[in-house]
Parts: structure tokens; C-alpha cells; sequence
């Protein structure tokens, strides 16, 4: 007596709704048609994570390129765009001008104006505490307008923490590493701060 071999159980086709009875346990498709398309489709899967990889490859080798002043751009960029955020609703640090005021003054551009400019104390260079919004025309025409700003500086971070940023400071030699986290990290915060502004 010839043993009876057990059917595979019927499969639900993973290109059309169909269910099926499979030749083996294999096959996961009902018919020709439906494993022509389901072989473009794993093809154009396939392109896709090829192209994501070469970008992904792209950035790597362009990274790898760019020069600790490259990374200080970077970081910079990061910790300005944090400080525009986190003062959203404040007016310009040293002129006061309200955001709507500003808007249509300048097309709604605002500057991170440095207390300690990054030239002469470099090393508070992305302290929160020594940056805050700031019109273009106070950070650029007038220099910072360095006497307002320290006036509503005291109001606005007290005067303990401005006789520490006016103190001496420890200089700081920032390594790429360094500057990738400090990118990073800003970028973070000024994420939550959005998502904080949307909930």
C-alpha cells in the first residue's frame, strides 16, 4: 500500500487576494502573472535600499571630508537654530522690538546674537546662556548693540549668570567628535522644543 503524501495547505497569494493550493512549500504566489509582479516588485525594493545605501555611502565620504572648521559651521548652525527656536516668543534681546515688529521689518529673519561675541570669547561659543534672538539690525548694523543687550540680559538670565559670562573661562579645543555631538545635541533640543510648540 503506497503511503499518501499530506497536500501543503491552501496560501494566500502575497500579490493578489487569491488563496491557493501550492505544488510545494515553497511557492508563495497563485500564478505566472502574480510572480512576474512580485519579482518587479522585490526588484524595485531591491533598487530602492541600493539607492538609500549609495546615498547613505555619499554623505559617509563627504563627511569624511570636511575639516574641524567644517564641523564648527555645523555645530554653530545647530545652536543658533536651537536659540531662534527657544526664543520664539521673546523680541530682540537689545532693542526689545516685538517678533511681529521685526517680520515686517526684515522678512521675519532673526539672528543668535552672542553676548561674548565668538571671536573674543570663543569658548562660550555654545553657551545658551551668552546667545539669544536677536534682530539683524542690532546683531549686524549696530555690532550686537552690546550696551541694550546687557541691560535686558541681567532681566532675563539674572546677575549672578551674567557676572559668570562676563568671568574668565576656561579656553576649549573642540574636536570633531565633539562638534558631532554638540550638533546632535542641539538639534535634539530644538526638536522637542517644535514638538513642545505642537502638543
Amino acid at each position: 500500500m503506497a503511503l499518501q503524501t499530506k497536500k501543503p495547505k491552501l496560501k494566500k497569494c502575497r500579490v493578489c487576494p487569491e488563496r491557493f493550493q501550492p505544488m510545494n512549500s515553497m511557492q508563495v504566489v497563485c500564478s505566472v502573472p502574480c510572480s512576474i509582479a512580485l519579482a518587479k516588485k522585490q526588484l524595485a525594493k531591491d533598487k530602492a535600499e541600493d539607492e538609500k545605501r549609495k546615498r547613505r555611502d555619499a554623505r559617509a565620504r563627504k563627511q569624511a571630508l570636511l575639516t574641524l572648521s567644517d564641523w564648527v559651521k555645523k555645530a554653530q548652525k545647530a545652536f543658533n537654530a536651537y536659540v531662534r527656536e527657544r526664543d520664539r516668543e521673546h523680541g530682540c534681546i537689545s532693542c526689545s522690538k516685538p517678533a511681529n515688529a521685526i517680520e515686517a521689518l526684515t522678512g521675519g529673519y532673526w539672528d543668535c546674537g552672542h553676548y561674548r561675541s565668538t571671536g573674543a570669547c570663543p569658548e562660550l561659543r555654545f553657551e545658551p546662556l551668552n546667545a539669544h534672538k536677536q534682530c539683524k539690525q542690532c546683531n549686524n548694523q549696530l555690532s550686537g548693540n552690546v550696551v541694550e543687550y546687557r541691560i535686558n540680559l541681567i532681566n532675563r538670565i539674572g546677575a549672578e549668570n551674567l557676572e559668570w559670562l562676563e568671568g574668565p573661562h576656561e579656553p576649549k579645543r573642540y574636536r570633531i567628535e565633539d562638534l558631532k555631538q554638540i550638533e546632535a545635541h542641539f538639534k535634539a533640543l530644538r526638536k522637542e522644543l517644535i514638538k513642545g510648540m505642537g502638543e
